[in-house]
């Protein structure tokens, strides 16, 4: 885990939320622990607005702290593929919760529900 062992964390939550927080780690966290082993552009078609660097970086980070494994097929063309370890696996209750903490926040607090369509919630597990 060298990219975080060279910071200081003053607790464990802070060290999750360095681990996971981000604007894209989540997502591919869920679409990961939700639909399975996926290749680089099947993730990217699943993040309307990811760059592919910003991507590639996170998938990187996310390899190095080992939450996620990356798999190299000896073929042409080169095929690779991302799925949850068993420490990343380890998270999905914690982001379900956090899915569920949301939902509610949002409408205890009057925010408009988000706006998906019936077969994304159908693929992402998505309770109503």
């Amino acid at each position: 885990m060298s990219r975080l062992e060279d910071k200081t964390f003053n607790c464990e939550k802070e060290l999750t939320l360095s681990v996971i927080g981000g604007k894209w780690k989540m997502l591919i966290l869920w679409h990961l622990g939700k639909e399975g082993t996926k290749r680089f552009g099947e993730l990217k078609s699943l993040m309307p607005g990811i760059t592919q660097r910003m991507l590639v970086n996170q998938l990187r980070e996310l390899e190095e702290d080992r939450i996620v494994e990356r798999k190299v097929y000896p073929v042409v063309p080169p095929k690779v593929e991302y799925s949850l370890t068993e420490q990343g696996e380890s998270l999905m209750p914690i982001l379900d919760s956090m899915y569920e903490w949301g939902k509610t926040y949002m409408k205890d607090v009057g925010l408009a529900p988000l706006e998906r369509s019936e077969q994304y919630e159908q693929e992402m597990g998505v309770k109503k």
